[in-house]
Parts: structure tokens; C-alpha cells; sequence
């Protein structure tokens, strides 16, 4: 086990139903690994029945979201549901030690078949990158820095992965698609996001995966985690044929 210090959380109310614990602002991977281990400590207290009125608890990027039921949370008398919760919150917050965390996250391999019918948009972003459609494709299987889920988001079991290259930091579509379909690997912002589901996105197509990243039947819905180092593989498209019969 190792421990990462933090600086103090910050805690903002959403609404009468959440809060959010901010323990940053940038997409950093430091930052990602404290908000991942205060969602796994407050996780535990959860299930411990320390949290009552807690309903759910959201690791993303850089900020921790809780979410609660007001009428649930016990309290003094003199005090709002979010004071109480912030009371049986605080012994769980970074400010009052570090946070313990694992000595490794799980690696998960994607393979993606990049180009062609699979990724249309991969030449034209390459050219926007001013590179090649081969040295995108290089850049994006072996990024300069570790590739890991930020966050899970916009759809059951969708992952925010970063960060890429800076030379693949392009903004999103100008104009975003109607359809995208299932396993569609795109990239934008320094990030990779991999849809799970058939649905409109504006990001840029380079490839698909036959992976199917969420399935309502399984016992854990979601292939991926928040926290995950992941890996791509390039497939040419006999294999990604086959991987698709076989699933």
C-alpha cells in the first residue's frame, strides 16, 4: 500500500440531493487517484452503514459525487441534512490524513480496429494532427503517458480514458453526430472515449472494438472502472470478425 497526500477537499451542495468533494480542477492523473480512493473509502463506510441516507457515490475526473436522500439522513435537530452529512463525511476527507491506495489498478487490453468503415474519421484527423494515419494510429497504442478511466460517463459504462499524446489534443467535431455505433473508439481533448451503446457523440471516429463494454445481464454490468490502466491493441478486421461471432 502506498498513501497519497491531498490538500483539503472543497464541498459544494447540487441541489437538495448531492454534493460534490472537489480535490481538483485539471485532468491529472495524481489528482484522479485521491478522488478514486476517497470514492473507494466512502464506499466502504457506505456499506458499512456508517452513511445513512446515502444513495450513490460518483468518482469522476477530479471531484467525488455523493448523492443522498434528505429524509433519511439523521440529525441533531439544529442541523440541515447536508450539515449532518457533512458531519458523518469528514472523518473520511483527505485533509485529515492521506489516502491509503492499491499498489496497482487493474489492466484491461482493448483491441481496435482502426480505419476504413470501423474509423472514418482517422485520416481526416490525422491531417488535422498533421500526421499520418499510421503515426495517429502509433500515438494512440503507445501514448507517452499511462492510459487510465478518468471516469465513467454520458452512458451506462462509457469510459473517459487519458491522457494521449499532446499532439492528439483536438477539440471535438465541429458538428457532432446522430449515430455512433456500439464499440466506437474516438478521441478528442487528449482523451479516448469507447461507446458501449449505439448513440450520437461528437467526437472523432478512428476505429471499433468488438468489446462489449456494458451488458445489463452480466452480474457487473460494466466492463470498466474508474481507476483502470488501460492498454490498446491494434486488430485488423478478420479478427474483429471473429471476436464479434464469438461474443
Amino acid at each position: 500500500m502506498s498513501v497519497l497526500s491531498a490538500p483539503a477537499a472543497r464541498i459544494e451542495p447540487l441541489g437538495d440531493s448531492a454534493l460534490r468533494i472537489v480535490l481538483g480542477d485539471t485532468l491529472d492523473p495524481v489528482v484522479n487517484r485521491r478522488v478514486c480512493a476517497l470514492a473507494d473509502r466512502i464506499a466502504v463506510a457506505l456499506a458499512a452503514g456508517r452513511l445513512p441516507g446515502v444513495t450513490d457515490v460518483l468518482p469522476a475526473f477530479s471531484v467525488v459525487g455523493v448523492h443522498y436522500r434528505a429524509d433519511a439522513i439523521p440529525t441533531d435537530g439544529n442541523e440541515s441534512p447536508f450539515a449532518a452529512l457533512l458531519r458523518l463525511l469528514s472523518p473520511l476527507l483527505p485533509e485529515r490524513e492521506g489516502l491509503s491506495i492499491g499498489a496497482t489498478d487493474r489492466l484491461i487490453e482493448i483491441p481496435v480496429c482502426y480505419g476504413g468503415e470501423f474509423g472514418p474519421d482517422l485520416e481526416e484527423t490525422s491531417a488535422a494532427c498533421g500526421m499520418t494515419p499510421d503515426e495517429l494510429i502509433a500515438l494512440h497504442l503507445n501514448p507517452s503517458e499511462e492510459q487510465r478511466v478518468y471516469m465513467i460517463g454520458f452512458a451506462p459504462g462509457n469510459p473517459y480514458v487519458g491522457r494521449l499524446d499532446p499532439a492528439l489534443a483536438i477539440p471535438r467535431r465541429a458538428t457532432p453526430r446522430t449515430h455512433m455505433p456500439m464499440g466506437t473508439v474516438c478521441i478528442a481533448n487528449r482523451q479516448t472515449v469507447v461507446y458501449p451503446v449505439a448513440a450520437p457523440g461528437g467526437w472523432h471516429m478512428i476505429g471499433r472494438t468488438p468489446l462489449r463494454l456494458f451488458d445489463p445481464a452480466r452480474a457487473e454490468p460494466c466492463m470498466l472502472r474508474p481507476g483502470d490502466r488501460i492498454r490498446f491493441k491494434a486488430i485488423d478486421p478478420d479478427s474483429f470478425a471473429r471476436a464479434m461471432e464469438a461474443a
